[in-house]
């Protein structure tokens, strides 16, 4: 792997804000359309304070989708009203911060971040923190992310997460 230019860093960076801005605004179709139809998401579970499970077919997970189908999913009960857990949907703001870029195979780009995402329900100021790895690919001139695996950093999650809180 290698790094990449600041030109790409700088693409890179604003990919992911338009997406964190998607996902505040809940423009899910927006949304939706920045993932590859085959991208993976994954929250994992702490298995102990300091490791966490891996294999999200044969271990707990907080989150896993194999496809881009179980986020939109998802969006669908949120739409239609049938996910009680969303109801009223928060408002949310996404916050992206130590862009780390590089090459990775089949040309995708390797990206890791650090995240906070502050959100408001029920008359509370909550927030989720973390890590996240994303492996981007273009198609055509969009980047799109063909996977992301978040690791929540919170000790205790005791509220609803979901994949508009990552």
């Amino acid at each position: 792997m290698q790094n990449i230019t600041p030109e790409q860093q700088h693409a890179v960076e604003q990919f992911l804000y338009q997406v964190s801005e998607a996902c505040d605004q809940q423009d899910w179709d927006r949304y939706l359309g920045y993932f590859t139809e085959d991208a993976e998401f994954h929250v994992p579970q702490w298995r102990s304070e300091h490791e966490y499970t891996r294999d999200p077919k044969r271990e707990m997970s907080l989150i896993y989708y194999a496809s881009r189908s179980g986020l939109e999913d998802r969006v669908f009960r949120i739409r239609t009203g049938k996910s009680a857990a969303c109801t009223p949907m928060p408002r949310t703001l996404h916050l992206v911060d130590n862009v780390r870029c590089q090459t990775g195979e089949n040309d995708q780009l390797i990206v890791s971040v650090n995240w906070v995402t502050h959100y408001y329900r029920f008359g509370e100021s909550r927030h989720f923190f973390g890590r996240a790895n994303y492996r981007l690919c273009w198609q055509g001139e969009q980047l799109k992310i063909a996977g992301k695996h978040v690791l929540v950093m919170n000790d205790k999650v005791d509220s609803v997460l979901d994949f508009y809180h990552l």
